[in-house]
């Protein structure tokens, strides 16, 4: 435990000061042509072209109107970070034991909106066998039983590094967090987003964002490292022994940053659109040690249903699921609808950021964070490499190193566990 403390205060120290003050790497004076943004890691083509958008639509342009105020909108995972939120926020969780869940609550959320029988034919146990949701389920529902029975600050009397021993545990961890890949991997986004959300029900609003501020800094003091969790072969269960892989570690993004801030000192307002639970992103996009300061009123994501002041296991009725279309719908009803145009930038960096990406005539410039992914954001990726020579671009691709989480000077990213660069997936 020490060591991970060592880790932690080391490495968030390090992570804070590169973005807590994203005004310092701002020029001080705005210009004729527009406010200075600091070059940083930024491809040469990419700032140029994002400093001409700031000073054609900025409040130093001729034309800016006060009172038709020009907006941003940014995906948060692996866009605005390195890595995923909301996925670093379950693995805390669960190593953590963050739940306010009885047994049977839990039973009832790991198979909530999940159809029965097995899942996709990748999710296999050690033996080869179709891993299906009950026997998954039934497992879990062990495990858990017997954590709380165990664990103090749940109903027993185990410290949590004690708890952490057990084989139960152990098979939890693997476990719960192989049925949250499963579920979306068979299933897809529709079933899998809002189910991962569902193991916040019973918390208020503020234990969620302490839970979301402590994950986020836990994980800004890990390394990004790739870690494979198997159950333990002891104890099978109905399910096997199945293993997952998580990719530990978060890493701010500077030039996201001191972009926000840019378009902010230019008139141009900033907003977030996610696929994670609104008020998790919420902690990371307002909160000023993280160096981001986007206003809370304008964080838009997943949203749940609440009762008697703490979350329920119900998505939010009449709130589109902020993913791929509705990404865009949520634009539409909570931003187009009040301002009568479209966002003039916006950027992401997968399948669920293509339509907000494209869907607006109003937009004259999307920035796709280089992934190399495959899919409908890969085709864009395409047409953004495409346009690499033209002088007004519709898309830039920006490269990423996935070792360090920094970005690269260039449109090519680094793939984590390779050394060269690569351009397209």
């Amino acid at each position: 435990m020490q060591k991970r403390r060592a880790l932690l205060t080391g490495g968030l120290a390090a992570g804070l000061a590169a973005t807590a003050l994203p005004s310092e790497l701002l020029a001080k004076d705005s210009k004729a042509a527009g406010l200075a943004l600091d070059r940083a890691k930024w491809g040469a083509r990419n700032h140029r072209q994002l400093q001409a958008l700031l000073a054609r639509n900025g409040n130093s342009s001729a034309g800016y109107n006060p009172k038709r105020r020009p907006y941003a909108v940014f995906d948060w995972d692996n866009t605005s970070i390195m890595n995923d939120t909301e996925e670093a926020l379950l693995m805390y969780q669960i190593n953590t034991l963050s739940f306010k869940l009885s047994p049977q609550e839990m039973g009832a959320i790991i198979r909530q909106n999940v159809p029965a029988g097995p899942f996709a034919a990748d999710f296999k146990n050690a033996a080869g066998k179709a891993v299906e949701l009950e026997a998954i389920c039934s497992d879990i529902d062990d495990d858990y039983q017997y954590l709380y029975d165990n664990y103090e600050k749940l109903k027993g009397g185990k410290k949590l590094e004690e708890i952490r021993e057990t084989a139960q545990f152990q098979d939890f961890r693997a476990k719960l967090y192989y049925l949250y890949e499963a579920v979306n991997e068979t299933y897809g986004v529709n079933v899998g987003y809002p189910w991962v959300i569902y193991f916040f029900t019973n918390m208020s609003v503020a234990e969620v964002q302490q839970l979301a501020e402590a994950s986020n800094d836990h994980n800004l003091g890990l390394g990004l490292v790739k870690t494979k969790y198997t159950s333990p072969a002891a104890q099978p269960g109905q399910a096997g022994v199945v293993s997952v892989t998580h990719f530990h570690g978060i890493r701010l993004c500077t030039e996201i940053a001191t972009l926000m801030n840019a378009f902010e000192q230019s008139g141009i307002d900033v907003y977030v659109s996610s696929a994670s639970l609104e008020d998790v992103v919420a902690v990371f996009a307002t909160t000023p040690k993280y160096g981001y300061n986007v206003k809370r009123e304008h964080v838009l994501g997943l949203r749940l249903e609440t009762a008697n002041g703490v979350f329920v296991n119900r998505y939010k009725a009449g709130w589109p699921l902020n993913w791929g279309p509705g990404k865009t719908e949520v634009i539409k009803k909570e931003l187009v609808a009040a301002k009568g145009y479209g966002p003039v930038f916006v950027a992401g960096d997968s399948d669920g950021d293509y339509d907000m990406l494209r869907d607006f005539a109003d937009t004259q410039l999307g920035v796709i964070v280089n992934r190399m992914k495959k899919g409908k954001i890969g085709d864009l990726s395409k047409l953004a490499a495409e346009q690499i020579p033209a002088k007004s671009p519709r898309f830039l691709l920006q490269g990423r190193n996935e070792q360090t989480g920094n970005w690269m000077p260039s449109e090519a990213s680094i793939k984590y566990g390779k050394t060269g660069e690569t351009l397209l997936g």
